[in-house]
């Protein structure tokens, strides 16, 4: 079993890492805080030349097409430096959902776009009140008459709404009862934007959808199964993105635990606090080693149903505990803005919600356990 990176891997790696240090300072994190509207313009040009708003995209449509592994090892780049962008929406969900199911019309006009990042998207998919899965999806998409629909409904937690251009919305078609995913502009008419505030201070948007209308040019099948096929990739990276932060976190805990005196020796001298560390590095190692084998497993044709919400799962687990144990090391200062470790406290909880949440990752692991038995 051989768990290296290659070279080409290694360079990726220290090639977006040089690029979040440059464009993306944690000072450009903080000034982006409860931003309505704006993300790193410069990292977002330099990324495009670096071909990763295509990564997960065919080649045919400018996209770069790299694997899986290629793609977690950039997220976990972009978890180190916490990121405030709209890629994960716009390149990893939107994009591939498209890249799945979307019309050669809708393929060829869309996609070279977000590849280039001219075109920014997100999706709305989680409902008020409501789960997860396929039941948790109630929008109403009314069909009109000429192939396209009326859309009436609720989505929270819609990612840099204000800033696309086109919204990925799931909806559930009235009488078949079938999902299907609708492109919405969102300064169309009935269309409402509200800007939600969150722990971690992100930019998300609340939109209710009233009687708007959709063409038929803007309208893509495929159903569940699309989404949940994206989604097992789009995990993956979720979890990438967690561990390279919790990576982050304890590197500068370890720091201040060598370099913090009390009763005139470090932090780390302590017994207690050196155990802390020690179950924390420990959680991080097997969280990465399951990240990295969903998606080995992924790029090597193998099934991840269990793989890629176990990853998910356990480094959002890992992430919380790490930063929860950075604020006991840190002490008061960690509450404090001018420290780092608040910035990353405060995401790690978001994250962990984000994008199937804790229980119903539970559900999808447990079916397969329990199908295996």
């Amino acid at each position: 079993m051989d768990l290296d990176f290659s070279e080409e891997q290694i360079l990726l790696r220290d090639t977006v890492r040089d690029l979040c240090a440059k464009h993306v300072p944690l000072d450009t994190v903080r000034a982006l805080e409860n931003d309505p509207e704006r993300y790193p313009e410069d990292f977002w040009k330099q990324a495009a030349q670096l071909g990763l708003h295509g990564m997960r995209l065919p080649e045919e449509h400018g996209g770069t097409d790299m694997t899986l592994l290629d793609a977690a090892l950039v997220y976990a780049e972009l978890g180190r430096a916490l990121v405030p962008s709209p890629h994960f929406a716009s390149t990893v969900l939107a994009g591939q959902v498209i890249a799945a199911a979307g019309s050669a019309e809708q393929r060829e006009r869309w996609l070279p776009r977000i590849a280039s990042g001219a075109a920014v998207f997100t999706v709305a998919w989680l409902e008020p009140e409501r789960s997860c899965g396929p039941k948790g999806v109630q929008a109403q998409a009314v069909p009109a008459g000429d192939g396209g629909y009326r859309l009436s409904g609720v989505k929270r937690h819609v990612p840099y709404a204000l800033s696309a251009e086109r919204v990925l919305v799931l909806a559930r078609e009235e009488g078949s009862g079938d999902i299907v995913f609708l492109l919405v502009d969102p300064a169309a008419e009935g269309v409402r934007l509200t800007q939600q505030l969150t722990v971690a201070s992100d930019t998300q948007y609340r939109i209710d959808f009233q009687d708007v209308s959709v063409a038929q040019d803007s309208v893509i099948r495929g159903g569940w199964s699309v989404w949940d096929a994206v989604m097992h990739d789009a995990i993956v990276l979720t979890a990438a993105q967690t561990c390279g932060a919790a990576r982050r976190t304890l590197e500068f805990t370890v720091d201040y635990a060598l370099t913090r005196h009390q009763f005139d020796k470090p932090l780390g001298a302590f017994q207690a606090i050196a155990h802390y560390l020690s179950d924390a590095v420990t959680a991080i190692d097997g969280a990465e080693t399951l990240v990295w084998e969903a998606a080995w497993a992924r790029d090597a044709g193998r099934s991840t149903a269990k793989l890629a919400p176990m990853a998910k799962l356990f480094a959002g687990d890992t992430f919380r505990d790490v930063t929860a144990t950075a604020q006991q090391i840190f002490g008061g200062n960690g509450f404090t803005v001018e420290f780092d470790t608040q910035l990353y406290f405060r995401r790690a909880k978001q994250w962990q919600m984000a994008w199937w949440d804790a229980r119903y990752l539970e559900e999808l692991i447990a079916v397969e356990v329990l199908d295996a038995a």
